[in-house]
Order: C-alpha cells, then sequence, then structure tokens
C-alpha cells in the first residue's frame, strides 16, 4: 500500500548559487602556530616542516603526515616538549588530520598546541585565540557546536581586547560565532552578531561590505526571511559592479546570490535574467567545460525546471553533457551530475523508464571513478530507487536506499541530516510495503536527528512528523497521528509562504484524518 501524502525527499543537487561562506570561518584549519626565527639549531626542523607544509599544500596528505611527524620530533627533541616550534609542528599534524577527516586524531593534537601556547604566552594571546579557533572548526566540521560555541566566544573575547572592538579582525569573529549560531539555527542569537560585524566594517574606510552584507543575507535565506535578505544581496551586486564594472567577474557571482534567491521565492521571471546575464558574462572570459560555467548554466536549468519549463531545461543540461564528453572524454563525475539532472527532467515528465535508464548510468559512472561509498553515489542511489517505487519496483528500491543509508552513515556520521533523509526515504518503503513495525522507529530516528541538528521548527522537521502520523494514520492510530499533523501545520505555516504546495498538502491530510 502507498500511504495517502507522503513526502518524499530527494536529494538535493549541487547549489544552485555559489556558496557565500561567513568570513573567518575556514574548510581546515590554518597553522595557528608562530615560528621562532630561524637559527643554526633549527634548521632541520624547519626544513622538514616546509616539506610537510608543500605536501598537504600538494593535498598529498598521505606523504605530509610521517614527515610532519617527524619534525615534531626534532622539535621536541631540540627545543623540548614546550616550545613554540613544538606547537607549530602539532598544528601542522592536525591540518593534515583536518583534510583526512580524521578528527579524533586532530583533536588531541589541537589540545596540546593550545596548552602550549596558553602556557608560554599567556590566555590572551592572539596565537591563543587562533588556536582555539581552529579547534572550534575541527568541532563544527564534526556538528558538535555546543563544544565550538564557548571557544568561539573565547576568541572573540581575545581579539576585540588586542584589536579592539571595532576592528576588522573583530569583524571576522563575530562572523565566526555567528556562524555557529546559524548552523546550530540559532537565528535570534547570530543575527545581531552579523548586524554587528556588518556596522564594524562600515566605519571602516575602504573595507569591501560585500562579504558581511551576503553573510546576513544568507542567514535570514537560511530562516526564510527572504524579504530581508533580497536588499542586501542587491546592495552586494551594487557595490561590486562600481567596483568592477558591470562585466567582473564578482559580478557573475553577487548574480548568482540573487537569482539564486529569487528562484526560492518562486520570482522566476526575476531570476531568469540574472542567470543570463551571469552566463552571458562567462562565455567572454571562460572555456565552456570550465566548472563556473557548467554551474552557472545548470543554476538556469535548475530554474527551469522550479518553474515547470522542462525542455528549456533538458536543452541546457544536455548541451553541458556533450560539452563535459568532449573536454574530460567519457564517465568523468562531471557527467555523471549532468546525467542526474537530465533524468529529474525526465521524472518531472512523467518518463520513469528513461529516467531509470540515466540514473544507472550515472551511478555506473561514479562507482568507477569514485568508488563503491563515495557519499555522492547515496545521492543518485536515492534518487533511482525512488524511480522504481514510482514503477512499484519496491523489492529493486529497498537495496539501493539500505545502501545509500549505509554510505552517509559511513562518511557523515550516524547524526547528520542527510542520514535522516536517508531514514525517512527507506521507512516511506516499508510503510508502502506495509511493514508498519519497521518503518516506525526509522521515522522517530530522523525526527530525532533533525530536531537536534536543524532545530524543531524547520520543514524537513515538519515532513518527518507529516510522514510519521501517517504511517499511524494507515494503523488506524489515529489519537496518535492528529498532534503530529497538526504540529507539522503550525511549523509551515509558520515558515513557507501562506500559499505554498505544502501547506496545503498538509491542510488535506488532516482533513482526510477528521473524515476517517
Amino acid at each position: 500500500m502507498k500511504i495517502r501524502g507522503s513526502i518524499r525527499k530527494q536529494y538535493v543537487f549541487p547549489a544552485r548559487s555559489t556558496r557565500r561562506h561567513l568570513v573567518g570561518a575556514l574548510l581546515l584549519p590554518l597553522i595557528a602556530g608562530l615560528f621562532i626565527p630561524l637559527v643554526a639549531q633549527q634548521q632541520r626542523w624547519q626544513t622538514l616542516n616546509a616539506k610537510a607544509d608543500t605536501l598537504y599544500q600538494e593535498r598529498k596528505y598521505d606523504q605530509a603526515l610521517p614527515v610532519a611527524q617527524e619534525a615534531l620530533r626534532a622539535a621536541e627533541a631540540e627545543f623540548g616538549p614546550a616550545h613554540m616550534n613544538v606547537a607549530a609542528s602539532l598544528d601542522e599534524i592536525a591540518q593534515i588530520y583536518g583534510a583526512q577527516r580524521k578528527f579524533a586524531q586532530a583533536e588531541p593534537i589541537l589540545k596540546r598546541s593550545l596548552a602550549i601556547k596558553e602556557k608560554i604566552r599567556g590566555p590572551n594571546d592572539p596565537a591563543v585565540a587562533a588556536s582555539l579557533g581552529d579547534l572550534a572548526l575541527f568541532y563544527e566540521a564534526q556538528r558538535r557546536f555546543a563544544e565550538a560555541e564557548p571557544l568561539l566566544k573565547r576568541t572573540l573575547a581575545i581579539t576585540e581586547k588586542v584589536k579592539g572592538p571595532d576592528s576588522p579582525e573583530a569583524a571576522d569573529r563575530l562572523n565566526d560565532l555567528a556562524e555557529a549560531y546559524r548552523a546550530e539555527r540559532k537565528f535570534t542569537d547570530a543575527e545581531p552578531l552579523l548586524q554587528r560585524s556588518l556596522d564594524i566594517t562600515e566605519k571602516i574606510k575602504g573595507a569591501d561590505l560585500t562579504a558581511p552584507l551576503n553573510n546576513l543575507a544568507l542567514l535570514y535565506e537560511a530562516d526564510h526571511k527572504y524579504p530581508q535578505a533580497e536588499p542586501l544581496l542587491q546592495r552586494s551586486l551594487d557595490i561590486t559592479q562600481t567596483a568592477e564594472g558591470p562585466n567582473g567577474r564578482d559580478v557573475t557571482t553577487r548574480l548568482n546570490d540573487l537569482a539564486s534567491l529569487l528562484d526560492l521565492e518562486g520570482k522566476y521571471a526575476e531570476a531568469q535574467p540574472l542567470y543570463e546575464r551571469c552566463i552571458g558574462i562567462l562565455e567572454m572570459v571562460l572555456e565552456p567545460s570550465d566548472p563556473a560555467m557548467i554551474q552557472s548554466l545548470d543554476n538556469l536549468a535548475a530554474l527551469y525546471l522550479h518553474a515547470g519549463r522542462y525542455a528549456q531545461a533538458e536543452s541546457i543540461y544536455a548541451r553541458s553533457l556533450v560539452v563535459l564528453e568532449k573536454a574530460d572524454g567519457p564517465d568523468s563525475p562531471g557527467q555523471a551530475a549532468e546525467l542526474d539532472h537530465l533524468a529529474a527532467v525526465e521524472e518531472a515528465y512523467g518518463h520513469s523508464g528513461e529516467a531509470e535508464q540515466l540514473y544507472q548510468r550515472s551511478l555506473t559512472i561514479s562507482e568507477k571513478a569514485l568508488g563503491p561509498n563515495h557519499p555522492d553515489l547515496a545521492t543518485t542511489l536515492n534518487s533511482l530507487a525512488l524511480v522504481y517505487e514510482e514503477e512499484g519496483k519496491l523489492p529493486q528500491a529497498e537495496p539501493l536506499l539500505e545502501r545509500s543509508l549505509a554510505i552517509l552513515e559511513s562518511a557523515l556520521g550516524r547524526e547528520h541530516p542527510k542520514v535522516a533523509t536517508s531514514l525517512n526515504n527507506l521507512a516511506l518503503l516499508y510503510g508502502a510495503e506495509g511493514r508498519f513495525a519497521e518503518a516506525e522507529p526509522l521515522y522517530n530516528r530522523s525526527l530525532s536527528i533533525l530536531e537536534r541538528a536543524l532545530g524543531p521548527d524547520h520543514p524537513d522537521v515538519a515532513t518527518d512528523l507529516n510522514n510519521l502520523a501517517l504511517l499511524y494514520e494507515a494503523q488506524g492510530r489515529y489519537a496518535e497521528a492528529e498532534p503530529l499533523l497538526r504540529r507539522s501545520q503550525a511549523i509551515l505555516e509558520k515558515v513557507l509562504p501562506p500559499n505554498h504546495p505544502d501547506i496545503a498538502k498538509s491542510l488535506n491530510n488532516l482533513a482526510a484524518l477528521y473524515q476517517a
């Protein structure tokens, strides 16, 4: 059986817009240690440390690690266990572990480096602040925001004391703390920090305002406050155009950001010319196969898909696929992404057979190029499984969903929101097969993950509440279903526009429950 009104969760394809990261937040921690001026006894350590860093910059992490470890041993032998050069080597090793996502190994190393700097420099030194920031970033990468938050607060306090409360460095640290709050969906805590950062930057002569404007807009976007985000992105675009002229490279980023927001708002007619202008600028300076060019074309195609203009979307995705095949040869990972996009168009047309073939080809390419357990495979496995379900091929769908879940749990951890998506989809399959006892704990686990990761009022939480309620309804457990549907409805009405289709679906589900 198929449970009425259940909401499937499709994984999002690569981001439609150029991502806007908060200033000061890094993908990997920088070396926080300060190097001591070179003297004769340091030459061996300095040489080893420089070699390790070069290998790291070349992304040769397996080669960099033993060199960095040897540099650490040399530093300890030459300078003792509590020296700033020892801290610098510890930071190098932690950086390499971070690139490999080996956070458990990195954490005690970062803590030892921090302790050395606090002992030598005192608790309020900039080197200490840098180490605190590095450790916080490692926690954030593991979604351990509660542990990152006090470190970021302390980093901000040190920076304000040393550099001043209105310094550019303080503005960056405000952004770092706000990013942690945003990730925790503590929007009311993050907003004044970002506003203060913007205010500081506006007072600094010649400072670039686009980053703090974008950061505040990103916060509003995450909080579904699209009208507040729009003028900030427009101002950022205007500033960039004034600085670079109408065809500057950074102008394309600003155009993408604003168009992406308008797309989210359903303002397709306003977003389309921005995407087209972005593409026109890039076509003057980039090769057709450049990743930025492909991404911008895909952004426009995604807009067409959202607007129901399937033929235009299909044409662009097909063009990108041909370009990538000519540039990279057959079966590159980029082609797998375009095949996924084309399959989504076929699904929109209702052509499940064609979609199935495209997803299968994409899966074959990705497995060959990336290996059988890469997180990117989970997206295609999930999508192919949903096509099988639409075709009534439930036995074929189940192992794909189970494999997708296993990949994501291994790669991202058991508490990641994408794991919750996989749990939801597997639970829906079990429910469609009447396996209610197996579906219920999956829904509950998915719901718990999302409430912790995204907060109690996120639309994805409403989705899980809706689906769990409908599972209860299918079993005649009406008294348990009603409060879940009511809570789901309240969340959607709070965060979505009043005419959003998910609100209508939620109302229909609640009405049908009362008629049952």
